[in-house]
C-alpha cells in the first residue's frame, strides 16, 4: 500500500505492518474506501463529460452535418430487430394474457392488459435495452477505436472539438430517433397481439378493440416517450463515456463496450423505475 492510495490524514502504513489481529479490519475499511473514492472519482469525471457536451452544444457547425447520418445508423437500421422484437412481445404478451384468465372474466380485458403492458412498459423498455446491445456497443466500439488509434488527438490538433464532432451527434440522434422507434414498436406490438388474440384465441375482434379503448387516455403515449427520451440520452451519453475514455488497445476496447452494455442496462432499469414512481400517480388520475 502506498499513500497515495488514502486519503491525506490517514494512517498509509503498509497492512502487514499492523498487528495481525487488526489486518482483517484494516484490509476491509481500507478495500471500501477506495471503492467510495473511485465511485465519486467516477462521478465526478462523468459530470464533467456532462459539462463538456453543453459546451459543445456552442459549436452547431460541427454537429448539425453529422446528426443526420448517426439518425440514420441509430434510427433506420435498427428498426428491423425493434419491429421483431415488438412483435414477438406483443404475440407472447396477449397469449399469456389469455390463458391466465379466471373462467368468468369478460375477455376485453385481454385488449386492456396487453395495451398497457406494451405501451407503458415493455415496449419502451425492450426496445432501449435492445438498442443498447446493438446501437450502444457500436457506439462505445467507434469511439473507442478512435481513442486507442490516436484520432481524437488528431481532431484536436485540427481544431476540432472531439465532444462536438463525436459525442453531440450520437446525443441528439439518440434522443430523436428512439421515441419514433417507440412509437413502432408500440403499434407493432398492439398490432401483432391483436392478430394473435384472435387467431389463435377465443377473443373476437370486437372484444379485443373494446379493451384497447377501455380507460385509454393520450398521457399513456406521452409516458412511453418520455421514457423513451430519456432512455436514449442514457445510451448515448454512458457508451460515448465509456468509449471516449478508452485505454490500452483492442482489449481496452472490448473492456469498454462490455462495461458500457452492462452500466446502460442498469441505467435504463433504474431510469424505468424512478419514471414510474414520478409519473406513475399521473396516470392513475
Amino acid at each position: 500500500m502506498t499513500a497515495t492510495n488514502f486519503p491525506r490524514g490517514t494512517d498509509s502504513r503498509a497492512t502487514q505492518t499492523f498487528p495481525i489481529v487488526q489486518r482483517s479490519g484494516i484490509r476491509f475499511f481500507r478495500r471500501v474506501s477506495r471503492t467510495l473514492i473511485g465511485v465519486f472519482l467516477d462521478i465526478g469525471h462523468r459530470v464533467f463529460f456532462a459539462r463538456d457536451i453543453l459546451r459543445a452544444f456552442g459549436d452547431p457547425a460541427t454537429y448539425v452535418p453529422l446528426t443526420i447520418r448517426q439518425m440514420r445508423n441509430i434510427g433506420v437500421d435498427s428498426l428491423p430487430i425493434a419491429a421483431i422484437v415488438a412483435a414477438f412481445i406483443g404475440a407472447v404478451t396477449a397469449l399469456q394474457t389469455r390463458y391466465q384468465l379466471f373462467p368468468g372474466i369478460q375477455l376485453s380485458v385481454v385488449g386492456f392488459i396487453t395495451r398497457q403492458m406494451l405501451i407503458l412498459e415493455l415496449g419502451p423498455l425492450l426496445t432501449a435495452l435492445v438498442l443498447t446491445g446493438r446501437v450502444g456497443a457500436r457506439m462505445t466500439a467507434e469511439i473507442g477505436t478512435m481513442r486507442v488509434t490516436e484520432q481524437i488527438d488528431a481532431l484536436e490538433t485540427l481544431a476540432y472539438d472531439p465532444v462536438a464532432y463525436l459525442v453531440v451527434p450520437r446525443l441528439l440522434a439518440a434522443l430523436v430517433m428512439l421515441p419514433v422507434l417507440v412509437i413502432l414498436a408500440n403499434a407493432i406490438g398492439v398490432g401483432t397481439a391483436f392478430l394473435t388474440a384472435v387467431a389463435a384465441t377465443d377473443v373476437t375482434w370486437g372484444q379485443f378493440a373494446e379493451g384497447l379503448r377501455l380507460g385509454f387516455t393520450p398521457f399513456q403515449v406521452l409516458y412511453s416517450l418520455i421514457k423513451a427520451f430519456f432512455f436514449g440520452g442514457a445510451i448515448a451519453f454512458v457508451c460515448a463515456y465509456e468509449g471516449y475514455i478508452t485505454e490500452a488497445g483492442a482489449e481496452g476496447v472490448g473492456r469498454s463496450t462490455a462495461r458500457a452494455v452492462v452500466i446502460t442496462s442498469v441505467v435504463i432499469l433504474l431510469l424505468d423505475a424512478l419514471t414510474a414512481t414520478i409519473l406513475a400517480p399521473q396516470l392513475q388520475s
